[in-house]
């Protein structure tokens, strides 16, 4: 039974390579005679293009580069200082394709309140995280969501998206006492006062 199914494997095998010779032959020659009809075919053309186009495509390309070197190297991120009103400073943020402003300036040793307003409904944006202050809190979509935290240190502090793409700083600067700021006040008038 075992030399009956090797020899009828082998008889196909056989039959197959037989048959299948006269074509694979065929192919060949067809190819032969395609390549000598046609050699200017497997060599590429080249195709002139007046001076214009690549003037135009040289120049478009050059803009593309400089606009991208100033958005990642020279453009400033918007910065704005928080208003304080009844002992907590607040600052509104709005979250559209990023954080708007990117930049917030606050004092030290009061509490701050950000209020975030969502209108981006991309997913890295659902959530908030303020990571030095241990704080990660939702963003619902078209709804404003307040973060209240007092940072007592000064420094630079980050805060980012869920997903860590976006990306956001409040710059907290060192408490000036209110006799330092009214000295400051009453030197700025009478500079200005008419002698």
């Amino acid at each position: 039974m075992k030399k009956r199914m090797i020899s009828g494997v082998a008889s196909f095998g056989l039959a197959f390579g037989v048959v299948s010779l006269p074509a694979i032959a065929q192919m060949r020659h067809n190819m032969e005679n395609m390549n000598s009809a046609q050699p200017e075919q497997a060599e590429f053309r080249r195709i002139e293009q007046p001076i214009a186009n690549k003037v135009a495509v040289t120049l478009g390309g050059l803009g593309l580069i400089g606009l991208e070197l100033w958005w990642f190297l020279l453009s400033k991120p918007k910065s704005r200082k928080a208003t304080a009103e009844s002992g907590v400073q607040e600052v509104t943020v709005t979250v559209d394709g990023g954080y708007e402003p990117s930049q917030i300036v606050v004092q030290a040793g009061q509490l701050v309140r950000l209020k975030f307003d969502r209108k981006d409904p991309s997913s890295c944006l659902e959530e908030v995280q303020l990571p030095d202050f241990h704080i990660a809190k939702p963003l619902p979509l078209n709804q404003t969501t307040a973060i209240e935290f007092t940072p007592e240190k000064p420094g630079k502090y980050e805060f980012t998206c869920g997903m860590n793409m976006f990306r956001g700083a409040i710059e907290v600067q060192a408490a000036q006492s209110t006799a330092t700021s009214r000295s400051i006040a009453a030197m700025a008038e009478s500079a200005q006062a008419p002698k």
